[in-house]
């Protein structure tokens, strides 16, 4: 049965049927007909055959003047739906499918019985080959959020940058086991004793995904690049010369010392990229990008992201031959009572699982490295301005009692990014007098104050709004997904930060072009923190470094200027049959390239 016969079925079941008259004859007129399948009464006459032919109604056409037509619903609408919505997920249209539950499944319980069937869909597959070689393991996945961007020049959320390690590799790489630099596309490097000029050395033989061979070219292409207009132009800083000076080696030479260039080189955003795009224009590459990573590009969709294993990797290949990660839309979210099958994680958006508490199931459990907080706007007016006002909201916004009443992922109060420092701090008891006291200096005029979020914080900040309001203060929660415009335009907002490389990334989230603070600090804060990130550069030993970046982290806490909130983590179950995953990678993720099943390699 072809998918439009039943999609059309569905739509004059959807005008016409009364479920309360099941297989009971329905009056309709041609006319009615045709405006609910805009179509001509001719195209009409030949749907009603083919859906006749089908077995799917009867119709009854009325004879002479004043007779009505009447059609007969065979087929139970719950039943079809589901059959199209999952013959549209099989082929990889998982947008379609969605659609069709959206716009047909009211009043059915189609959804769930859906999301039940795409729990046995997602996990661990093997798919015969048409060409008789050996089964394509597959991996499906579902994740619940959209992919913004791929390129090292603008990467900046953690699900992106994770996407990024597949499809590309670094010069350098950060050992979270062991805590120490470790080669990648360099096998070795050096630096000068005044961090003023680094040199690295390429592998041989490296390859992209499209055979060409990687060269010192492709280093100098791929940094002079971020040099330009980039978000992530920060990862350049002080960066005055990029040299190839041979086919296998790069110099890099600063006008400011930076003694940990090494630990930037480890970043997403770092990632190595052809010279001049492999000759394609931006938008083309960006499509299907070529890079040198464990995994190609094969195919990426609003709902559908296909990644396959590059067996020219110069490490070692994938277990997995193919990766494929399935966008949830938000609305199916809180249907869903489990995710995959293989795989379950639980990650903001996505609820916990329910099926994987047995003894069997592997669990690994995770605190995250960063925190969320909330950051007010210093470029806009309102009561925020007034020290005393951020000190007030600081202490309405207890993460003791967001953590107590919220739960989930939420572990313990943030006292700074780090975790560490905020285990060790001990929480000041909170005073209604001295909030008081605070509001009074403060002497706000009643001003709505507008909180702008991304949806998978919106539970946290509508706690954050109710706890202002019982203090008289009015604050608008604005959802703002991935669009920095709506972010600027509020007076704060609350986000998260994940440290994946550590103190790297803690300057990242003052640096990143699309980063909270770049947007909300004003000149004479931004100036500051450039000076003290200088300073953190150039000190020689991780003591010093950290002391200095201290001070960034104390001045905006003590200043109210930052409101750190709760640090989190992440959980995920995995099937006894999974090998290959100890523990999620520093952006809470199952790194791909070494998952593969017991149970299917023992067939």
């Amino acid at each position: 049965m072809q998918i439009q016969t039943i999609e059309r079925y569905l739509i004059l079941y959807d005008r016409f049927a009364d479920i309360r008259l099941a297989g009971s004859p329905m009056e309709v007129t041609m006319e009615e007909l045709s405006d609910a399948l805009f179509c001509s009464k001719r195209n009409t006459r030949l749907i009603l055959q083919r859906l006749e032919e089908e077995g799917l109604i009867d119709w009854l056409p009325g004879r002479g003047r004043g007779h009505r037509s009447r059609m007969v619903f065979h087929k139970d609408k719950k039943e079809c739906l589901l059959a199209l919505a999952c013959n549209r997920a099989e082929s990889g249209d998982y947008k379609t499918a969605f659609e069709l539950l959206g716009t047909y499944g009211d009043g059915t319980d189609a959804k769930e019985k859906f999301l039940a069937w795409l729990d046995g869909h997602f996990g661990y597959r093997q798919e015969e080959r048409g060409d008789g070689s050996d089964p394509c393991d597959t991996l499906v996945y579902p994740i619940v959020q959209q992919v913004v961007s791929i390129d090292p020049a603008d990467v900046n959320y953690s699900f992106d940058s994770h996407l990024l390690r597949q499809l590309f590799d670094r010069l350098l790489q950060f050992d979270e086991r062991s805590g120490k630099i470790v080669a990648g596309l360099a096998y070795h490097w050096t630096s000068s004793s005044d961090a003023m000029e680094w040199t690295f050395f390429l592998r041989k033989g490296v390859l992209f995904h499209d055979g060409r061979e990687l060269s010192a070219n492709d280093v100098v292409y791929s940094f002079e690049r971020l040099l330009g207009d980039t978000k992530n132009r920060w990862l350049m800083r002080g960066v005055s010369e990029i040299t190839a000076l041979s086919r296998l080696v790069v110099r890099i030479r600063l006008h400011k010392p930076n003694r940990i260039l090494d630990r930037f080189m480890c970043t997403a955003a770092a990632s190595i990229i052809p010279a001049e795009l492999a000759g394609q224009q931006e938008e083309t590459f960006w499509h299907r990008p070529v890079g040198t990573g464990p995994f190609r590009l094969v195919s990426s969709t609003s709902h559908r992201i296909r990644l396959e294993a590059f067996s020219g990797y110069y490490q070692s290949r994938p277990h997995l031959d193919r990766v494929d990660l399935v966008v949830v839309p938000e609305d199916f979210r809180s249907d869903a009572a489990d995710a995959p099958d293989v795989i379950h994680t639980n990650k903001a958006g996505w609820p916990s699982n329910n099926g994987a508490s047995g003894e069997d199931w592997q669990s690994i459990e995770q605190l995250c490295g960063g925190c969320t907080m909330l950051s007010w706007n210093f470029n806009r007016k309102g009561a925020h301005q007034s020290e005393a006002f951020r000190q007030a909201v600081r202490m309405i916004l207890n993460p003791i009692d967001l953590i107590e009443e919220l739960g989930g992922d939420r572990v313990f109060p943030a006292f700074g990014f780090r975790r560490e420092a905020s285990q060790r701090h001990i929480a000041q008891p909170f005073s209604t007098e001295n909030v008081r006291a605070a509001l009074r200096h403060a002497g706000c005029d009643g001003s709505p104050m507008r909180i702008a979020v991304h949806e998978k914080y919106e539970t946290d900040a509508r706690w954050i709004a109710d706890r202002l309001q019982q203090w008289g203060i009015r604050a608008e929660v604005i959802i703002s997904g991935t669009c920095l415009d709506r972010v600027v335009e509020a007076d704060c907002t609350m986000f998260g930060i994940v440290l994946a490389e550590d103190e790297v990334c803690e300057i990242e989230a003052y640096e990143h072009g699309s980063c909270v603070m770049q947007s909300y600090m004003d000149a004479d804060r931004l100036g500051w923190i450039s000076e003290r990130i200088d300073d953190a550069l150039a000190a020689e030993s991780e003591e010093l470094r950290r002391g200095v970046l201290q001070q960034i982290e104390g001045r905006l806490r003590d200043e109210a200027s930052v409101l750190f909130l709760t640090h989190r983590k992440h959980n995920t179950y995995l099937h006894p049959s999974v090998r290959g995953v100890s523990k999620l990678n520093s952006l809470g993720w199952v790194d791909f390239k070494d998952v593969w099943l017991e149970q299917l390699r023992l067939q």
